[in-house]
């Protein structure tokens, strides 16, 4: 199982669990809740009171940290049957509070992000159902939570829809 190129920063977190228990079939996408750098993105997740951590994060610059490997489940979405079976990405937010609002270039690189992670771990199209049915969900799915915010939830279907064409692209070329 191989690990994103797209990856800018390393910092791997204990919080985690090795070998993951399931095949990748899935994408869950959470939000930071703040405009977090992936330094301090990694950074959270060395805390050993907060036993959480994630496989990737896309900052608002657009670059993406890698705190799990994906051979490994992260302790992200409240679920550990969905984290066994899911890449986790906490995307970074570009307002606080409200809608929480996620920027262009960190929608874009999560889009690519996305496409990476199916292609590499055979996921032929990313599919949003609006629950827990499909391969794209949602932290709030899995607990009470408002993660991932207004505005990122409602990019969900378009998210699905652009990388499942960019994967039938890049297969049909």
């Amino acid at each position: 199982m191989s690990n994103s190129p797209l990856v800018d920063y390393i910092c791997l977190s204990p919080h985690m669990e090795a070998p993951r228990e399931a095949k990748i079939d899935r994408i869950t996408i959470h939000h930071m809740a703040g405009d977090l750098s992936v330094e301090v993105c990694g950074n959270i997740f060395q805390n050993p009171e907060r036993r959480a951590s994630s496989n990737y994060s896309v900052g608002t610059d657009g670059r993406v940290g890698m705190y799990v490997e994906e051979g490994n489940r992260s302790f992200c979405s409240s679920s550990p049957e969905n984290d066994h079976r899911a890449v986790t990405i906490e995307v970074a937010n570009d307002e606080f509070g409200g809608e929480w609002h996620v920027g262009d270039v960190a929608l874009e690189k999560t889009i690519v992000l996305c496409v990476d992670i199916c292609l590499r771990n055979g996921i032929k199209e990313l599919v949003y159902t609006g629950d827990t049915t499909g391969n794209l969900t949602m932290h709030k799915w899995f607990r009470a939570t408002a993660c991932p915010g207004p505005y990122l939830s409602s990019k969900f279907p378009y998210i699905a829809e652009e990388v499942t064409r960019r994967i039938r692209e890049k297969v049909e070329n």
